[in-house]
């Protein structure tokens, strides 16, 4: 008999996601769910990690090939890779970038605000 999990061992919000993807990171290739749950280890049904990879397929965070009756699942992008498309979304959100990108550069410490000018030197040679 399964044990459901009291609020006090709840998962946060979205870190299922993130321990199916830190999986999928860790992998040599294409994982089924299969896999993935048994790399997981715990006791996720079966039927939630079919339900989280379709999540993350659906949100362009994981792409998945067919296989015989099923799909196997890789990650899209490494973790900079997806903040840098969560900060890409959030972006294309905006009606006004340029003050949402300001604002942005005016919060960054003196370390930080070097990093972007450098990049942009090196992507205009």
């Amino acid at each position: 008999m399964r044990r459901r999990r009291d609020e006090s061992t709840r998962r946060a919000r979205g870190e299922l996601e993130a321990e199916v993807l830190a999986v999928l990171w860790a992998a040599d290739g294409p994982l089924a769910p299969a896999d993935v749950q048994a790399r997981l280890g715990g006791d996720l049904a079966y039927t939630t990690v079919v339900t989280i990879l379709s999540r993350l397929h659906d949100k362009g965070m994981a792409s998945r090939e067919k296989q015989g009756r099923s799909f196997r699942y890789h990650a899209v992008d490494d973790e900079p890779g997806l903040a840098a498309r969560r900060m890409t979304k959030v972006l294309d959100g905006e009606p006004d970038r340029h003050s949402v990108l300001a604002r942005f550069v005016s919060t960054l410490s003196e370390t930080d605000e070097q990093l972007p000018r450098k990049l942009l030197r090196d992507h205009e040679s």
